[in-house]
C-alpha cells in the first residue's frame, strides 16, 4: 500500500506510546538500589532516560491538549452549557487545535533518527582561499566569528595548527572545539564563505571578492577509528610562527601521517610535544573517520543526485557583504542585515534556521522512503 505521508498518525502515536512506557520503566529502575549500585547499567539507562525525556514530555503536552479539546467539544455539544461558557469553549477550541497541529509536527520531527554524530565535539578547519592576503584576513574573521560562538555556548576552542601572515591574516587553522552536541549546532557550516568587500591592500576603492573554505567534522572516538603503529609516522619539528620565524628552540611540534592513506595532522600549539601528539592524533582520527563516512556515503549516494546542503567544501554556502552590511545564506535563501553582530558570533538565527531546513529536508527523505 502506498502511503500519503512519512508514519500514519496511528503508528507514530502508537510509538510514542511505547516510548512513554520505557521512560517510566526506566524511572523506575533508576530509583532501584541494585541498579544504583551498578554504576555500568545504572549509566546505561541514565543515558537512555535523558534521550526520552524530550520527546515524551512533549507527546505529554500533546495528550493534555488533545483532553483540552475533547472537554470543550464536550461543553459546545451540551444542551444545558451557559451560552458565555460555550462561547468560552468556542475560542479555546480554535486555539487549542492550532497547537494540536504544531505539536505534532514537532513530534513527527523528533521521531527522526538522529544523527549518531550529533553530540560529538568538533574539528574545525579554516582555509584561506581565493583572494590572497584578503582572504587570509577574512579566514581570522570567521575563525574569530566560530570562536566567539562558542564563547556564547559555553564551549571551550583548543587550536592544534595555525599558520599566520605577516599582517595578522590565517591562512590556515585547526581547533577542536569541545562542548555538549558541538557538531549538532556546527555540521552545516561546512563549505565555501565568501566576502565581498575593499579590501586593506586595495588603493584604488574597489569591492573585492575572496574567499575562505570551512570543514567541520565530528571528532573521532578511539573506538571508531583503530590507529595501529605501524601505519603511523611521527615527525617532530620546532614550532615556527609567522614567515617561518622559530618560536620554540626545542622539538614540541608534532607531525602525524597516515601512511596508507597519506592524510596528515600537525599540532604545534603547546609546549608540550606530549600534548601536541595527543591533539594531533585526534585531529587525524576525526579525518579518517570524515574519510569513512564519504566512502559509505559514496556507496550508498552513488545512484542518487546528492542534496544541496551536504557540506562539500566546493559548495558557496554565505556571503557577507561589508558595504551593504548583510549576510546572506544561499542554501536557505536567508539574508539578514546584522553583518557584525554575526562575526561577533551571534549565529543563532542563521543556525536555527538551517538546522529547521535540514530537518525538514530529513523528514522528506524519510516519507520518499516509506512510500518507496
Amino acid at each position: 500500500m502506498v502511503r500519503k505521508s512519512g508514519l500514519r498518525e496511528e503508528e507514530m502515536f502508537e510509538k510514542l506510546s511505547e516510548m512513554e512506557e520505557r521512560f517510566e520503566e526506566l524511572s523506575r529502575l533508576l530509583a532501584d538500589p541494585e541498579v544504583i549500585g551498578d554504576k555500568e547499567r545504572y549509566l546505561k539507562y541514565s543515558k537512555t532516560y535523558a534521550e526520552l525525556a524530550p520527546i515524551v514530555n512533549k507527546y505529554r503536552e500533546y495528550k493534555e491538549v488533545i483532553k483540552g479539546i475533547e472537554e470543550a467539544k464536550g461543553i459546545l455539544e451540551s444542551a444545558d452549557a451557559d451560552p458565555e461558557l460555550k462561547e468560552l469553549a468556542e475560542e479555546e477550541l480554535t486555539e487549542l487545535t492550532e497547537k494540536e497541529e504544531g505539536l505534532k509536527k514537532e513530534l513527527t520531527l523528533m521521531l527522526i533518527p538522529k544523527d549518531p554524530n550529533d553530540e560529538r565535539n568538533v574539528i574545525l578547519e579554516i582555509r584561506a582561499g581565493t583572494g590572497g592576503e584578503e582572504a587570509a584576513l577574512f579566514a581570522q574573521e570567521i575563525f574569530r566569528m566560530y570562536s566567539r560562538y562558542a564563547e556564547r555556548k559555553g564551549w571551550r576552542v583548543a587550536i592544534t595548527d595555525i599558520h599566520e601572515t605577516s599582517m595578522g591574516g590565517i591562512k590556515e587553522v585547526v581547533a577542536i572545539i569541545e562542548g555538549k552536541g558541538a557538531y549538532s549546532f556546527l555540521k552545516h557550516e561546512s563549505g565555501v564563505h565568501r566576502v565581498q568587500r575593499v579590501p586593506v591592500t586595495e588603493s584604488g576603492g574597489r569591492i573585492h571578492t575572496s574567499a575562505v573554505t570551512v570543514a567541520v567534522l565530528p571528532e573521532a572516538e578511539e573506538i571508531d577509528v583503530e590507529l595501529n603503529e605501524k601505519d603511523i609516522r611521527i615527525d617532530r619539528f620546532c614550532s615556527s610562527g609567522p614567515g617561518g620565524q622559530s618560536v620554540n628552540t626545542t622539538y614540541s611540534a608534532v607531525r602525524v601521517t597516515h601512511i596508507p592513506t597519506g592524510i596528515v595532522a600537525t599540532c604545534q600549539d603547546e609546549k608540550s610535544q606530549h600534548k601536541n601528539l595527543a591533539k594531533a592524533l585526534r585531529v587525524l582520527r576525526a579525518r579518517l573517520y570524515e574519510l569513512e563516512q564519504k566512502k559509505q556515503k559514496e556507496e550508498i549516494d552513488k545512484t542518487r543526485k546528492e542534496m544541496i546542503g551536504t557540506g562539500d567544501r566546493s559548495e558557496k554556502v554565505r556571503t557577507y557583504n561589508f558595504p551593504q552590511g548583510r549576510v546572506t545564506d544561499h542554501r536557505i535563501g536567508l539574508t539578514l542585515y546584522r553583518l557584525e553582530e554575526i562575526l561577533d558570533g551571534d549565529l543563532d538565527e542563521i543556525i536555527d534556521r538551517l538546522i529547521a531546513h535540514f530537518q525538514t529536508e530529513r523528514l522528506k527523505k524519510e516519507m520518499e522512503k516509506e512510500i518507496g
